[in-house]
């Protein structure tokens, strides 16, 4: 009788891991699904990047002292969460929901910054519509920070979980998506910031 009991407690054990196993799988697929869309953003920016109207160029309205403040939070924001996924693997319940929320803020810093941007830009007259360089920067880069304002959502979500839950084998299979989906925001914001800001500035 007590071996059909560890049978059953291990058979559940291995279906719980193997559902775990199969949902970061699965998020792995949609991380490739959102690198299409990234990447069909960054070929529409190549191509009217330098389509001015007239308008400003990148060099002429890009502040880069602003957007190194923002890359510094998003690059620290990563490094938080790391040190929150080593507290969840050390089941330190506590501490992986205070490197959460250093990473929320960072993150919400973040996303204040780049708002600022926008209105400074728009209250110049420099909106979307002047320009089909304007409107490939600004899709591109309201899109990553669209990312990155859900992410943050879930990152409140993840907290409240882990709160009344504590580090249950979901939870942690959710932390290890939200870990790949913040990391991988983090990786294009690199491209962004090369790509549209530091050679903007270099070569408009």
């Amino acid at each position: 009788m007590s071996t059909d009991v560890l049978d059953n407690a291990h058979a559940h054990e291995h279906a719980h891991h193997d559902a775990s196993s199969t949902r970061v799988f699965g998020f792995w697929i949609y991380i490739m699904s959102d690198c299409i869309l990234f990447a069909a953003l960054f070929a529409t920016y190549a191509v009217l990047g330098h389509n001015y109207a007239g308008g400003p160029t990148g060099k002429e309205i890009f502040e880069l002292d602003g957007v190194l403040i923002e890359t510094f939070c998003l690059l620290f924001s990563s490094i938080t969460y790391g040190f929150a996924m080593v507290a969840m693997n050390k089941g330190q319940r506590q501490l992986v929901i205070l490197w959460l929320a250093i990473t929320f803020i960072l993150g919400a810093s973040f996303v204040g910054l780049e708002l600022k941007e926008f209105s400074h830009l728009i209250a110049e007259g420099h909106s979307w519509q002047q320009s089909a360089f304007l409107s490939s920067f600004f899709a591109l880069v309201s899109t990553h920070g669209l990312h990155v304002s859900c992410g943050l959502i879930w990152m409140v979500f993840m907290m409240l979980h882990v709160y009344r839950h504590g580090l249950t084998e979901l939870n942690q299979a959710r932390l290890m998506c939200l870990s790949l989906f913040w990391h991988f925001l983090d990786i294009i914001w690199i491209f962004v910031f090369t790509f549209v800001y530091l050679l903007g500035v270099l070569n408009g």
